[in-house]
């Protein structure tokens, strides 16, 4: 199946300036440029995630340093993508014309558009072909971040205690799967409404969110997964285990003095990492990897919604309102 290749402009998510939702637009822009080792994706969808609407908003304001102290330095966001290989550099022997594949731009946002172009040897692997479009770029940004933090970062073994913050959310969802494959006892922290989502996905305990304060325990995880940054080391420590690890997704001075002052007495430790900006090759082993679990059955994706691309101000100004489970999902037109 082939597919002709446009020479008119395509269609893009626009960030000009730091702001509110409605700082996001749509416009046409120009086709990226192939190299003889790229290949052409025509989009078919992204996702949008709460890294997404800081690096937008610029709040924290500690984003500003990684994404620009002025003004956005990417203009089109977004890391992952699924779609179709429209065209492919005469150096290129991976990929063919019509695969389906899925993987992710970052470090360089450029995926909320109707045509990205990446190297051959880029996080970039075909559709198992139990996936969607939809499904197959969730679970790209949420399993690139997800698996790094758990393996490599808490390096999670079996029969251990991992509590999951924001169980419900991206990368809550695929967190909770992985912890369960990894052989982990898994306490889940999320809204009640999604505690049965929650508890299919593996979770062992259900803790709610509006209700129960987790931290108030004692030494009871190995782990602490905050997945979507609501917590602190601080408020965390007495709950983690002696040589317990917490994990945040957000960056903030707080879990930076952390790391720099690192261990305390008894070995609890907190640690931020930037999953984004892991070596591509590293990246790129975990999307076959993807592929593999999903289709050994053994991973999924969860789709709160899909929107329009029309509607991308809609869709960050939803995520930003924190009640979705699962992914946002952008179609492209």
């Amino acid at each position: 199946m082939t597919h002709p290749v446009p020479a008119a402009p395509m269609k893009a998510a626009w960030i000009e300036r730091y702001g509110p939702p409605q700082a996001i637009t749509v416009r046409e822009t120009a086709m990226p440029v192939m190299g003889p080792s790229d290949v052409l994706i025509r989009t078919r969808a992204s996702t949008v995630s709460l890294p997404d609407c800081a690096f937008r908003s610029a709040d924290p304001f500690i984003v500003r340093f990684f994404a620009g102290l002025l003004r956005p330095k990417a203009p089109i966001p977004g890391g992952a993508v699924a779609g179709e290989v429209v065209a492919a550099g005469q150096e290129v022997t991976r990929f063919s014309v019509g695969d389906r594949v899925f993987g992710t731009t970052e470090p360089n946002p450029s995926a909320m558009a109707q045509y990205v172009a990446l190297a051959e040897d880029a996080p970039l692997a075909i559709m198992p072909d139990a996936l969607d479009f939809g499904e197959a770029a969730g679970l790209t940004y949420s399993f690139l971040t997800a698996m790094p933090f758990l393996r490599d970062e808490a390096k999670l073994q079996p029969g251990q205690s991992i509590l999951i913050n924001g169980a419900a959310g991206s990368i809550g969802t695929v967190a909770v799967q992985l912890a369960r494959h990894m052989g982990a006892e898994v306490t889940a922290v999320c809204s009640a409404r999604n505690a049965d989502l929650v508890s299919s996905l593996g979770a062992d305990t259900i803790i709610d969110r509006h209700t129960s304060d987790f931290t108030n325990v004692e030494a009871a995880y190995d782990v602490i997964f905050d997945a979507v940054g609501k917590s602190s080391f601080s408020a965390c420590r007495r709950a983690l285990k002696p040589g317990g690890i917490y994990l945040t997704t957000t960056p903030s001075f707080a879990i930076l003095w952390a790391m720099l002052t690192g261990r305390d007495k008894q070995g609890k430790r907190g640690k931020l990492a930037t999953t984004g900006l892991r070596p591509l090759p590293d990246k790129a082993r975990d999307m076959l990897l993807l592929s593999e679990l999903v289709a050994e059955g053994k991973l999924h994706g969860v789709i709160d919604r899909v929107m329009p691309l029309e509607a991308i101000a809609e869709a960050h100004r939803y995520v930003e309102q924190e009640t979705k489970a699962g992914d946002v999902i952008i179609e492209m037109p």
